[in-house]
């Protein structure tokens, strides 16, 4: 669906207009009058002949036109009746303000007669039960409550939320907004529909997402593309999960791996940030957008590293900026010997040439000192960032006001000629001033409000932007599985599962399944060394609590033994002889198809994998190298890479399984696939127990 006529329409019907107080007609047509919108605008009401000084017409159809945008500002009952109205007369769209739809007992039929009339005409339907859409560039408010004018500028969000859509609106530190969108049920329309039509919407230089429902996989990909190709910055708060990870939990894929952080994993591959509340969530889009509108330097820039460095006057401030780094895993590195040998020239006896910088008070009146120690702690070869903590009081006296204003010219100053981006934050949030705020964004300086904030920020612009190749790989293999023909999901046996590995080429523990205890014996005399002796269902999950398995089995009496134990406790599964693999690192590889984008879920554990948590998630398709690199981010990644004196296991190997396992799953008609353990060793990994879920279908 074409989007452009509802968010920058040339004309509006609203459609329930009145001048009753605190209405929803009413406010919509009365925030058209105080923005000043620029185009037609019509009422429609068939009990009144006039609305806040407008004519009212008895219908849509008795318009002397069929709108760009319709505002539904009426009972839920009768809405369905006037989108198919509005569908079929050629609307650009319609905003929906009513609630009482599928959010409610009962109400699911009448927003599945609200769908099937959009669809029927293909018209762009937002909401219902949201707040409509705001363009503040186009002096547009399709809005139920009350809208002040505002300056625009270039930060959009989307938000599933009213309210938090409401606040963001009153908002300020700095915070300038282009396009608001409260989508509400997203009946027709899903947040990643207006992402996609923001991506490239003139003025948006970054969107912040509110979510609480999924959405579509391959459609948040194409928009998630279309900003890393468009150098829009993305930020995303989610709320919630939905119902597949309890049912995925199964295995220890769901406990792990739940949608939430398959949701995550999508974001953060696609160059997106993620917040944990909805002050981070502005902030965060707000700097990027400051960092997008950045003027290019004139100074010589070598390679952007990782690291930043932290400015302030206070030494309570500088402990406590390195405490929070160090809880976000954020570097803030040692300064070279240069830079340090720079910052002693220009500090005073009191201070200390350090990273956090603490350059004390008496530099406060020294505006030159200070733009000199912002330029030479840019310049260090370790620091792609410098983050210059200021509070700005209100309420200040002229003298006092020139003070605080002579230092943030210093900063301002010091940024337009420094080799890395600089970027400014208050301790507290109030104590960023909007005027101060908005001046450093129009700098390009991001200006966050918050010290726990601010160093988050900082983080987040220096991760990795979005690659629009790999993005659309994922939506391409999320949109082949979503296409896949799917039945009721099956769980295969572990020697079921384990021979669709062996076909793959993904290494497995030997062995195969015994009829009898003579054939058993005959499999310990084959495999040779110690056996593991499993049972082997379609019903098994966990072996271990049912005691279904006997490991380390070396004899014939014992391979006897453990043959009859497991059979009393389950008659019909069948039973697994297998070579007991060499100790290494446990390690958990599974694949799942259902969450928003295929995954892959790498972590350490075995049995104790729920207890660790420790895990990376990857969208699929994942290259071994991609893998690597999750498997050494993880929190115990030196059992992986020999820390404390432990020989090294064979990363490489474990990587390339896992990325087998993942293409298995997306080319083998899987819904799931879970490894655990795999045995890392020396040189080469195999996979000991094996889960798999299928659909009957295919990919």
């Amino acid at each position: 669906m074409d989007l452009g006529r509802l968010l920058r329409p040339t004309s509006i019907a609203i459609v329930g207009a009145t001048d009753r107080a605190a209405s929803y007609g009413g406010e919509a047509l009365l925030n058209l009058q105080r923005l000043g919108y620029p185009g037609r605008v019509y009422a429609v009401n068939p009990r009144r002949a006039e609305a806040h000084g407008l004519e009212c017409h008895p219908s849509l159809a008795a318009l002397p036109e069929a709108p760009d945008a319709v505002v539904v500002a009426i009972p839920a009952a009768d809405v369905p009746g006037v989108v198919e109205e509005a569908g079929a007369l050629g609307c650009g769209g319609a905003v929906v303000f009513a609630a009482g739809f599928a959010e409610a007992s009962g109400g699911a039929g009448l927003q599945r007669r609200l769908v099937d009339a959009a669809q029927l005409h293909r018209l762009p339907v937002c909401g219902p039960n949201g707040n409509g859409i705001v363009c503040l560039p186009a002096r547009t408010a399709l809005w139920g409550d009350m809208v002040a004018p505002r300056e625009a500028g270039p930060v959009a969000l989307v938000s599933q939320s009213g309210n938090v859509a409401v606040n963001a609106l009153a908002s300020a530190r700095g915070l300038r907004l282009h396009t608001v969108i409260s989508c509400g049920n997203q009946a027709v329309l899903g947040a990643e529909d207006y992402l996609w039509a923001l991506a490239e919407a003139d003025g948006v230089r970054a969107v912040a997402l509110y979510l609480e429902a999924d959405g579509d996989g391959p459609r948040w990909c194409a928009a998630l593309e279309r900003c890393a190709r468009a150098g829009v910055g993305v930020a995303v708060l989610k709320a919630g999960a939905s119902g597949a990870g309890a049912a995925a939990a199964q295995a220890h894929t769901g406990a792990v791996a739940g949608d939430q952080r398959a949701f995550r994993a999508l974001v953060e591959e696609a160059g997106a940030a993620w917040a944990r509340d909805p002050h981070e969530l502005l902030e965060l889009a707000k700097g990027m957008a400051a960092e997008r509108a950045r003027p290019p330097s004139d100074v010589a820039v070598s390679a952007p590293a990782a690291g930043v460095a932290v400015m302030t006057c206070s030494g309570g401030d500088s402990s406590l900026a390195a405490d929070i780094a160090d809880e976000l895993g954020l570097a803030l590195p040692e300064l070279a010997p240069p830079t340090l040998a720079r910052l002693c020239e220009l500090l005073p006896d009191a201070a200390t040439a350090a990273n956090p910088l603490d350059y004390t008070s008496l530099l406060w009146d020294d505006p030159h000192a200070l733009e000199e120690l912002v330029i030479a702690l840019a310049a260090d070869p370790g620091i792609g960032r410098v983050l210059v903590l200021y509070d700005e009081p209100g309420d200040m006296d002229a003298d006092a006001a020139a003070s605080w204003a002579a230092v943030l010219g210093a900063v301002r100053s010091a940024a337009a000629r420094s080799p890395a981006p600089v970027a400014v934050a208050s301790t507290l949030p109030e104590l960023l001033a909007d005027a101060s705020a908005s001046a450093l964004v129009a700098d390009g300086l991001p200006a966050i409000a918050g010290l726990h904030t601010g160093l988050r920020v900082a983080q987040a612009l220096g991760a990795p932007a979005g690659d629009p190749q790999r993005i659309a790989q994922i939506g391409d293999a999320a949109a082949s599985r979503a296409a896949a023909t799917r039945a009721d999901a099956t769980w295969l046996a572990e020697h079921e599962a384990k021979a669709l590995l062996r076909e793959a080429g993904i290494a497995v523990a030997g062995g195969r399944t015994v009829g009898d205890v003579a054939d058993a014996r005959a499999a310990l005399h084959e495999l040779g060394g110690a056996v593991a002796v499993k049972l082997s269902g379609r019903d098994l999950r966990h072996k271990t609590e049912r005691g279904a398995i006997a490991l380390d089995i070396t004899t014939v009496e014992a391979v006897q033994d453990a043959y009859e134990r497991l059979r009393a406790i389950d008659a019909d599964a069948a039973i697994l002889v297998e070579q007991m693999a060499a100790p290494g690192v446990e390690l958990l590889v599974a694949a799942r198809a259902d969450a928003v984008v295929p995954v892959l879920v790498v972590g350490l554990g075995g049995v104790w994998t729920e207890l660790l948590d420790d895990v990376a998630l990857i969208p699929l398709p994942a290259s071994p190298a991609r893998v690597e690199r999750a498997l050494r981010s993880l929190r115990g990644a030196a059992l992986l890479t020999g820390g404390r004196g432990r020989p090294a296991a064979d990363v490489g190997a474990a990587a390339r399984l896992a990325a087998a396992a993942g293409d298995l799953l997306l080319r083998g008609g899987l819904e799931l696939l879970e490894l655990n353990p795999v045995i890392v060793h020396a040189s080469g990994a195999v996979a000991v127990d094996a889960l798999a879920q299928t659909t009957g279908g295919t990919s």
